[in-house]
Order: structure tokens, then sequence, then C-alpha cells
């Protein structure tokens, strides 16, 4: 571990800075976060709960340009029978990353389909690849900010369900606004979601399963339970990291309730 005290891998109550060679480390004084002042009819910026990442290589750039149009969606609102071709029940996974999950449960419910998305290009060049070999036909794959793809594009009581495997739990305390479950995105995702619909959380962080409880506890239309992990999802990437470092994978899901009259 570091001493640098913006490292990402350091304990939120990990709070102290050095002072020098021969002296003691003292708390951090943090400045209390202020909003400025801004013109009528201007908001603050969304805080990003993701960071963008990778450069485009020619691989990358090929994949996309060969692979992605197949598997884009059309422009305009979304539109999952012209997307997919078919109507079918439909799911959502954001944060997709490599989309071995995601390819994982299309070859395993070829009767649902599902829409992956992310902003980290490289990873979903990748997918494109993998899901090309697998030949799944219910994939598709979109490019971009999912917050802003449901407030802009996605009309209420869309999908069957959303998944969220491993998002970055933003440790620090300063950045728990970042994480993305939050009061703002159950709001959303309870809009998207058809009556009936889940949301599946899994995460190698303790603190993160925690944060989810308490976020959907104060929630009025959902309810947070530990599940089992789901059979067709393959144990690579973040979850075979996280337990080679002897971490616990947490399975939640949030159940969508009724709307109260």
């Amino acid at each position: 571990m570091t001493d640098d005290p913006t490292d990402l891998s350091r304990d939120p109550s990990d709070l102290t800075e050095p002072t020098g060679q021969n002296g003691p480390a003292r708390p951090v004084r943090r400045k209390e976060h202020q909003v400025p002042e801004l013109p009528a009819g201007v908001t603050p910026a969304r805080v990003r709960t993701f960071v963008r990442r990778g450069r485009l290589s020619s691989l990358t750039r090929d994949r996309v340009e060969r692979l992605g149009p197949a598997r884009s969606l059309p422009e305009g609102p979304f539109d999952a029978a012209a997307a997919f071709g078919r109507t079918a029940p439909v799911v959502l996974e954001i944060g997709c990353g490599h989309g071995h999950a995601a390819i994982a449960y299309a070859a395993a419910f070829p009767e649902h389909d599902i829409l992956a998305m992310d902003v980290h290009t490289p990873g979903l060049a990748r997918m494109l690849a993998d899901a090309d070999e697998a030949g799944v036909p219910n994939l598709r794959v979109e490019i971009g900010d999912a917050v802003l793809f449901l407030e802009d594009r996605v009309a209420d009581a869309t999908f069957e369900a959303v998944h969220l495997f491993f998002p970055d739990p933003w440790r620090k305390q300063k950045h728990t606004k970042r994480r993305f479950v939050s009061p703002g995105n159950l709001d959303l995702l309870a809009r998207v979601l058809k009556p009936g619909g889940h949301v599946l959380v899994a995460t190698d962080q303790d603190f993160y399963a925690e944060h989810v409880f308490a976020e959907v506890a104060a929630h009025p239309r959902f309810e947070a339970q530990r599940v089992e992990r789901p059979t067709w999802r393959p144990g690579d990437g973040f979850e075979a990291k996280g337990i080679a470092a002897g971490r616990t994978i947490n399975e939640l899901r949030l159940d969508l309730l009724p709307q109260r009259p």
C-alpha cells in the first residue's frame, strides 16, 4: 500500500496523511463541499459513477467497425422489438465490462434478449468478438452512460431485470455519491423496470453491499435480500480476483415493490 492519500486502494476509514520523516501522522482536513451559485435555469453537472479508461487500438477499432453495426441499437428511443427483431423479455446489464456475464446470460436464456452497456470501448470491442464467436443472436451492445440512456431513451416498464455485477465501489468516503446505487438511480430503475422486476447486484466489497442495503431500506420502491449466486454467471474477472484475495462475494437482489396509491 502506498502513502499516496489519493490511492483508491486505501481503506475509507484511513483519513491520515504523513507530516514528514520524523513527525507523526495527522488527520486529513477535508474542505466542506459547497455548491456554487449558478445562473437561473442552469443545474450542476451530474456526478458520474464511472471513469473512462482505455485507448482505442487498431484491433479495437476493427472490432467495433466490423462487428458493432449488427449489434448496435437503432438511434432514438429504445424500441426492443426493432433492436432485436422480436418481442421477448429484455434484460439490461449496466457496466458489462468484457461482457462475459452478458454472453453467458444470452446463451443460457435464448428466449430472453439482453442489452449490455458500458462506457469503455475496448472492453465492449472484446465482447463483440466473443459474442460473435459464441453465436448469440439475442445480445445487443450500447456504448455510453447508462443513466443518460435510461433518462432520455427508455420508456416506463421496459426491462424485466437489470444486472449490476461488480460495479466500481468508489471506496473513499468522499466518493460515496459516485456509487451507482443511489436514491436518484433507484428512482430511475423503478421507472424502467416492469412490475415484479428486479435488480441483481454482485460485489466483492462488503462495505458496498451494506451501502446497497442502506440505500434500498430508505427507498419506497425496492426491497433487498441476499440470494444464491446465479449458476449461469461465469466466475472469472472481478469475482475470481475477489475470491483469490479472500473476499466474500455478496449476491443481492432488489425486488421492485408495487407503487403505493
